[in-house]
């Protein structure tokens, strides 16, 4: 799989001699080795065990978060994080209160004018 990686970099020459179409950046491990470069973000990664990675990235993005493998957790973890996921029911309270108020009772402290 490496091998086959290598050689879709290379191309050959007229003279038939093996010569590299790698960009600038192949090589870069650190930052990007350019003068000129397009713009890039700060960007947080976070990885699915919590641990954060610093990089740039070409979109402005805060933070990137990787999905989580479903797989990989318990029964019981397994079933908590689809729990989560699915929306939450709204309760609705009926509060059914006897309402024996009757306007007709206080007219009389109402002034006429």
């Amino acid at each position: 799989m490496q091998f086959t990686k290598l050689l879709a970099g290379l191309s050959l020459n007229a003279n038939s001699s093996l010569a590299r179409g790698l960009s600038s950046n192949t090589a870069a491990i650190v930052k990007v080795h350019r003068s000129i470069y397009a713009r890039r973000y700060p960007t947080m990664m976070v990885l699915p065990d919590g641990a954060t990675i610093n990089l740039s990235y070409h979109e402005p993005r805060r933070i990137i978060k990787l999905p989580l493998d479903l797989s990989l957790l318990s029964e019981a973890e397994r079933k908590a994080r689809i729990e989560k996921r699915k929306p939450k029911q709204k309760i609705r309270i009926d509060d059914d209160v006897e309402d024996t108020f009757s306007a007709n009772k206080y007219l009389k402290y109402m002034k006429k004018k």
